[in-house]
């Protein structure tokens, strides 16, 4: 009759299961940890610091320096940068290019991409309601905004994009173009809001934490190694 296995040999199996466990998706986890929940994290900590409505000490410093570089001619591009964020350029490629992935009959990019954008408008609109940021009263601005401020929709929205069509990207010979693209676009759309003194930086970094971790969690979910 054979002994019974010990509490020992049992842990040690245990271990061993998840160790093997760990090592077959350690890229997975990483890209959870790295992707979704330090971003989190790190938005949360920013939350708490907007609900206190006293903006810190550096977004201040960052709107004076902006502002005080202003000229006739910036306030000019910024205001065009400014638009592109939303209808002259986010809103069209995202649904040129959903229309383009569902013509591809794609249908987890599509879904996922479809998500990613409509996912960030939803959530940038139920955050600014939840926190009920104002805007920065510093001087007049070009383009004068009355919604609340926390995170940057633009910001939010750009940085949507970027990643999403990063992901997408991912696995094909375009990826770091979509990369430094992506990265250059949503910085000159988020800069711009500060430059026209309608967000605060905390507004704008928010709004990338956030996005990064709504994209990246969907593609964790609806882009499996299966359908890529």
């Amino acid at each position: 009759m054979d002994a019974p296995d010990s509490p020992a040999a049992d842990g040690g199996r245990l271990l061993d299961s998840l160790s093997r466990l760990l090592s077959r998706h350690r890229r997975r986890i990483l890209e959870l940890f790295f992707g979704v929940l330090a971003p989190f994290c790190f938005f949360a900590i920013l939350a708490r610091e907007v609900v206190h409505q006293q903006p810190p000490p550096w977004d201040l410093a960052v709107l004076g320096w902006l502002h005080a570089h202003s000229s006739p001619l910036a306030d000019r591009l910024m205001l065009g940068a400014s638009r592109v964020g939303t209808w002259y350029g986010v809103v069209p490629c995202s649904i040129l290019l959903a229309l383009w992935l569902l013509a591809r009959r794609e249908v987890a990019r599509f879904s996922f991409f479809g998500l990613s954008m409509l996912g960030s408008w939803l959530l940038s609109d139920a955050t600014k309601r939840l926190f009920g940021r104002e805007r920065p009263l510093l001087w007049p601005s070009p383009a004068p905004e009355m919604s609340f401020s926390f995170p940057s929709g633009h910001a939010m929205g750009s940085m949507a994009l970027a990643v999403a069509v990063a992901v997408l990207a991912w696995r094909t010979r375009y990826r770091w173009a979509a990369i430094l693209g992506g990265a250059a676009f949503t910085g000159v759309v988020s800069g711009s809001r500060l430059y026209l003194g309608v967000h605060y930086p905390t507004d704008v970094l928010g709004a990338w934490l956030a996005s990064l971790a709504w994209v990246l969690g969907l593609g964790q979910i609806l882009l499996s190694r299966a359908h890529r």
